[in-house]
């Protein structure tokens, strides 16, 4: 994929931390029932899959929203066809995202079926029936240039105060250039500033309750 790889610390527990933004990948209660809570049901899915509906996320990460994405798609039982588009400017090296991902047993089968396909370079079939595209690089620089649209956006930057690249204004107003009518968004977040930014970026933003301490997280609709 590239040479800049992420570079990772270990927590108690196996959660990683990226050394660059010191802060963890995900929840350190867990990070599976946090992305079902802040990205599934913040972008009102499973209830909004259809053929051909189209996940994009900033901070592909280990994967792991991805993975809970696919489990609910294939769950819902929804004839047709999911995208997923991540963008990653620090990608795990395989035997990172291996480890990471071995801490959800119930993942086991999505996790080597990820692991065989890492580093994914542009378009990958994941199956038959979801298609994976992970865009290596700066967002600010990538997203710009992508020709597609999302129906839902994971927004999972690192924390805002440590990773203030991927919350910036100028990004979000991208994120809502590449979001289809009546659209969504949804983020751990709920700093002010993030609000502000999706806000002027044409989002309707509400503040809902967040994931295990996190008091509050953001969700936003495009009109």
């Amino acid at each position: 994929m590239q040479d800049r790889y992420a570079e990772i610390q270990w927590q108690t527990g196996g959660v990683p931390v990226a050394r660059r933004f010191d802060d963890p990948y995900f929840s350190l209660q867990d990070g599976l029932a946090e992305s079902r809570h802040v990205f599934l049901a913040g972008n009102g899915l499973p209830g909004r899959f259809r053929d051909g509906f189209h996940i994009a996320e900033l901070g592909f990460g280990a994967g792991l929203n991805f993975l809970a994405t696919v489990r609910a798609w294939r769950a819902a039982g929804v004839p047709g066809r999911l995208h997923y588009t991540g963008f990653e400017a620090f990608p795990m090296r395989p035997a990172d995202l291996a480890r990471t991902l071995a801490a959800f047993p119930e993942l086991d089968d999505l996790a080597a079926e990820l692991a065989a396909l890492w580093p994914v370079a542009g378009a990958v079939d994941f199956g038959a029936d979801v298609a994976l595209t992970v865009i290596a690089g700066d967002a600010r620089q990538t997203l710009p240039g992508w020709a597609g649209r999302a129906d839902a956006w994971f927004l999972d930057g690192f924390a805002p105060a440590k990773n203030p690249e991927l919350w910036q204004a100028d990004l979000l107003a991208e994120v809502a250039a590449h979001t289809s009518s009546g659209g969504t968004a949804a983020t751990y977040s709920a700093a002010g500033f993030v609000r502000r930014g999706l806000r002027a970026a044409g989002f309707v933003v509400e503040r809902l309750p967040g994931y295990a301490r996190k008091r509050h997280m953001t969700r936003a609709s495009l009109s």
